[in-house]
């Protein structure tokens, strides 16, 4: 998984990026969330895409989505709503009602997506707007976007 990843971001943020994208894809998530995580195939077998998701274990109604991407040239495609919608499927299931996920402030297009999915983004805790200021530690800021699962 790791292999793809510099290449399907386009190499964004050079080396620190790089570190932190294989920061956020630790083994443990492959071995202990396989049954809320997914992974999309190409024809030729490689990988196409993938979400990495898991049920919450302390907020019995949330389900949350970790990490998300999909290979360049299957974009537009579909791909990532189709294991968005996968998710939410296996969310309900389990009797959750809200899905959460993360993005960082710059990134508009994960902002015009996950809007496009009707996540709303969730207001900071002190109120300035929708960037929670060093949610991840300092610096690392985000946007934290929440849905409620409906039948749809």
């Amino acid at each position: 998984m790791l292999a793809v990843l510099d290449r399907w971001w386009g190499g964004f943020g050079g080396d620190d990026g790089s570190r932190q994208r294989a920061l956020l894809l630790p083994r443990l998530f492959f071995q202990h969330f396989t049954t809320t995580s997914f992974l999309g195939e190409q024809q030729d077998g490689t990988i196409g895409a993938f979400l990495i998701g898991f049920l919450s274990q302390s907020d019995t109604d949330t389900a949350y989505i970790h990490f998300v991407g999909v290979a360049p040239e299957l974009r537009g495609q579909g791909v990532a709503a189709a294991l968005y919608s996968a998710f939410f499927d296996t969310a309900r299931a389990h009797g959750r009602r809200y899905v959460h996920c993360v993005t960082s402030p710059g990134n508009s297009g994960s902002r015009a997506f996950h809007a496009a999915l009707g996540f709303t983004e969730k207001p900071s805790e002190n109120g300035s707007g929708e960037v929670h200021k060093d949610y991840d530690g300092p610096g690392l800021d985000r946007i934290v976007f929440v849905r409620e699962l409906t039948d749809d």
